[in-house]
C-alpha cells in the first residue's frame, strides 16, 4: 500500500515539474516573440488568432444547435426484411 502511494506521489510530482517546464517555455517563446515581431505584426496575430477561435465557436454553435433540433426521443429508423432468392 505504501509502495503505490509513493509511486503516485512520484508521477504527480513528475506531472507537476513538466507542466511547470511548459509554462516557463510559453513564457518564453512570447517573450522572443515580443523581441522579434514588430507591434503592429502582434497585433494582427492576436486579432488572427481571435478570429480562428470565433470561427470555432461559430463552426460549434452550429453543430450543437442541429443537435438540439432532433427530438431527444427519437424512434430508430423502421427496418424493413428483404427476401434474397
Amino acid at each position: 500500500m505504501t509502495t503505490d502511494l509513493e509511486a503516485r506521489i512520484e508521477e504527480l510530482e513528475r506531472r507537476l515539474q513538466r507542466s511547470d517546464s511548459r509554462a516557463s517555455m510559453e513564457t518564453a517563446f512570447w517573450a522572443v516573440m515580443h523581441n522579434v515581431l514588430p507591434e503592429e505584426t502582434r497585433r494582427h496575430v492576436k486579432a488572427a488568432g481571435r478570429e480562428q477561435l470565433l470561427a470555432a465557436r461559430s463552426y460549434l454553435d452550429h453543430w450543437i444547435a442541429k443537435m438540439g433540433d432532433e427530438p431527444a426521443s427519437a424512434a430508430p429508423p423502421e427496418r424493413h426484411s428483404i427476401e434474397v432468392e
